[in-house]
């Protein structure tokens, strides 16, 4: 387990540093969204690369028969993306990544409590209550 959350920590670290070298791209392009396509048009080629080379390119045939709301994935990621390009110039990193977690963290929350999306409910603990506390971080980030 230590392990995975040692991956994806570091994923949150890459988030960290993709929203600067984001924001470098939609400078140098003149705008947030051509800068955000070009983030994902790199990440897609990427990642085709990888699964044809996992042997795993025969996925992509199976597109069709996939649910049409699980590519709404594929939007909020650029939701995503979109935003940490627009946003942190003005909030600089800190504040964009405690704003992201707390984004993340009440929909965790929420989805956790009510099993949406074909997740397992899992009880809202006081002590899971407290790991929002990121709000407090990034009110505090602001000062």
């Amino acid at each position: 387990m230590w392990w995975a959350v040692a991956a994806v920590a570091l994923g949150g670290m890459a988030i960290a540093v993709q929203a600067p070298i984001n924001a470098a791209l939609g400078r140098g392009l003149g705008a947030p969204v051509p800068a955000a396509a070009v983030s994902f048009g790199v990440g897609f080629l990427v990642l085709l690369v990888v699964s044809v080379v996992q042997g795993k390119g025969g996925a992509y045939l199976r597109l069709s028969s996939v649910p049409v709301w699980t590519l709404a994935g594929g939007f909020l990621g650029a939701w995503y993306v979109f935003v940490t390009v627009w946003g942190v110039s003005s909030l600089g990193v800190v504040t964009l990544v405690a704003a992201l977690v707390f984004g993340q963290m009440a929909a965790a929350l929420v989805i956790d409590a009510t099993g949406s999306l074909g997740m397992t409910v899992r009880e809202i603990t006081p002590t899971r209550i407290a790991a929002g506390m990121v709000l407090g971080g990034l009110v505090l980030s602001r000062l």
